[in-house]
């Protein structure tokens, strides 16, 4: 087993059911292997959580910083990268997906590693939103922070077909703006 399909695997189940209620076990079993056997790629559970996480930022990251070389101006540079955004986030991707996972219930030394790793994604947004013009007093940080939870709620009612992810994007933004 290839430790490329270990986190794949692992993604999955930690998308649909959490950090907390996945085991070793279960995740040995979906991958076909024996539990033991996965402590040769990661030494803890906390390792492989640390792993997953990061190939998700890695990945929306990615998408984000492609969708930015392409657009011009703060406003279609924010636009850009919640449209990137989104399309990593509701595409089959559980390793995006786990990005947005509620980290309350890890323990502190693994959430402050996530949240780490979350915070040098969102950086990119922070730029941006340093970029806007937006009205004196403005408190950027809030702002930026009610745009990405809206954007990662999204997975919980996005339906395919009705809209796009660009399309939801650019009326968030608008909305915001």
């Amino acid at each position: 087993m290839s430790r490329a399909k270990l986190l794949s695997v692992s993604a999955r189940l930690f998308a649909r059911n959490g950090f907390e209620a996945t085991s070793m076990r279960d995740i040995a079993a979906r991958a076909g292997m024996l539990a033991g056997s996965m402590y040769h790629h990661f030494p803890s559970k906390n390792d492989l959580i640390a792993a997953v996480y990061e190939a998700g930022v890695a990945e929306i990251g990615a998408a984000v910083d492609e969708a930015l070389e392409k657009a011009r101006g703060p406003w279609p540079r924010l636009e850009a990268a919640c449209a990137a955004h989104l399309d990593s986030l509701l595409a089959d991707s559980a390793h995006s997906a786990v990005m947005t996972a509620d980290l309350g219930q890890l323990d502190s030394r693994l959430k402050r590693r996530l949240v780490t790793l979350r915070d040098g994604y969102e950086k990119r947004f922070v730029e941006l939103v340093a970029a806007l013009p937006l009205p004196p007093g403005t408190d950027r940080s809030l702002w930026r922070l009610q745009l990405l939870g809206a954007l990662n709620w999204t997975r919980t009612w996005y339906r395919p077909g009705a809209k796009s992810p660009a399309a939801i994007a650019r009326a968030m933004v608008a909305a915001l703006r």
